[in-house]
């Protein structure tokens, strides 16, 4: 009762100060890096199965080179917030940015296919460096009263990036399969340069006293409520929106539907538009209404709809309920993130913290798609995003027994995590 009340009382006070508060610089330059990392990635993205399979190697070795990048990520993680607590966000932001630029450079010089491999691998180390210490800068730059407009304005940047990635990594690879690695190295180069210099002289939230405090634990973090929502939320969105919609959507719209290749790129553009249009308001929505009704209305929608997908019959029904899966997700991930960001608190260092919640969503979106694989071998793709449309329900559960992070006068409530 408490927490409706409080959510009534925001609802009806209705915009205030800090709708008029402006993005900081600092952050504007995180957001344009994040959206040429974006873009860059998508450039290599369309190439990257075809430039494998150049090494003579069969489809399922191409998609190893896949997943070697996200597996590294997730084996990484845990050594990134370690570096993230010890030298800072700063150094270990520009640090991930110039490895994986310079492993997507060696990538276009990979004479054989285990080179490839090897360099691909490389690449998820720096990848989960940048973006471990991204969301750090974001926790210690952003006013507490705006995290959810910040989160939602990164989201976006990325969504944008990796939507005109692909496009330009198509005509590019007119030129040569190894390209536009060299092009995404260039970018990724430059977006380093930006923001070592735009952030060499920013002093981060509460230097002082974030150096006098130990930094947060997993295990202290995981004693909050919201943060172990957080995780179960955080895996079943990349079960979803990373896993299964990039990888069973193609093959349903073909085996299912009897569409082309063309209808699974519509869909999936559909769902990163509809995560687009709910981006525009959801971010501030978390900031003004409270977390916690973004989350549920984020898992309920995404949820109900990936569960959906597998029940239509038509192309049209299709892309229409790919549509409200990414209005879902759009609602979901920036109260989700404002949420984890609230645990933290801009006073103490949370890499460790971090790095455990993007696991969860790593590890989701691993082995959603193998799981979910496995149960369209041996029944249906109705059992299968079936599963998947279960996972955000048990992530709904898990949320609704959490506390709300944001209080009413829009300032983290700040509670011993003992207290749940």
């Amino acid at each position: 009762m408490v927490a409706f009340r409080n959510f009534q009382r925001r609802a009806e006070r209705g915009p205030d100060t800090r709708e008029r508060l402006r993005l900081p610089r600092e952050i504007k330059v995180l957001i344009a890096a994040a959206f040429v990392i974006a873009i860059g990635f998508g450039l290599v993205a369309p190439v990257l199965p075809q430039f494998a399979q150049s090494f003579g190697v069969e489809a399922t070795a191409a998609a190893v080179i896949v997943s070697a990048f996200a597996f590294t990520r997730l084996v990484f993680a845990p050594a990134g917030g370690k570096f993230v607590e010890r030298l800072g966000e700063r150094p270990v932001y520009v640090a991930g940015l110039l490895i994986v630029a310079l492993s997507t450079a060696a990538c276009a010089f990979a004479a054989d296919y285990w080179q490839l491999l090897i360099f691909r691998g490389l690449g998820g180390i720096g990848s989960t460096m940048f973006t471990i210490s991204a969301m750090g800068l974001i926790v210690r730059l952003a006013p507490a009263g705006m995290r959810g407009r910040v989160t939602g304005a990164y989201a976006s940047a990325f969504l944008l990036g990796s939507i005109g990635g692909p496009f330009l990594g198509g005509l590019l690879a007119g030129f040569g399969l190894r390209v536009p690695f060299l092009v995404y190295a260039g970018a990724l180069l430059v977006a380093a340069a930006v923001v070592f210099f735009q952030l060499r002289d920013t002093t981060l939230g509460s230097r002082k006293s974030a150096a006098a405090q130990p930094a947060l634990t997993v295990r202290e973090a995981v004693r909050d409520s919201a943060y172990r929502a957080a995780l179960v939320s955080g895996f079943a969105n990349g079960w979803a929106s990373f896993g299964v919609r990039m990888a069973l959507v193609p093959l349903f719209a073909a085996a299912v539907l009897g569409a082309g290749p063309e209808v699974a790129g519509i869909s999936l553009a559909f769902f990163a538009g509809g995560t687009a249009l709910a981006l525009t308001v959801s971010g501030r929505l978390a900031d003004s209404l409270g977390r916690k009704p973004l989350v549920l209305t984020g898992l309920a929608v995404n949820g109900a709809a990936m569960a959906g997908l597998g029940l239509t019959t038509d192309v049209v029904a299709f892309l229409a309920v790919s549509v409200i899966a990414g209005i879902g997700a759009g609602i979901l991930n920036p109260a989700q993130q404002a949420a984890v960001a609230d645990v933290i608190g801009n006073e103490r260092s949370g890499g460790k913290v971090l790095a455990a919640f993007q696991m969860s969503t790593d590890t989701g979106a691993i082995f959603g798609p193998i799981l979910a694989g496995l149960l369209v071998d041996a029944f249906s793709y109705g059992w299968a995003f079936g599963l998947t449309g279960v996972t955000a329900l048990a992530a709904f559960l898990m949320w609704t027994a959490a506390r709300e992070t944001l209080g009413e006068a829009g300032q983290p409530v700040r509670r011993p995590p003992a207290a749940g």
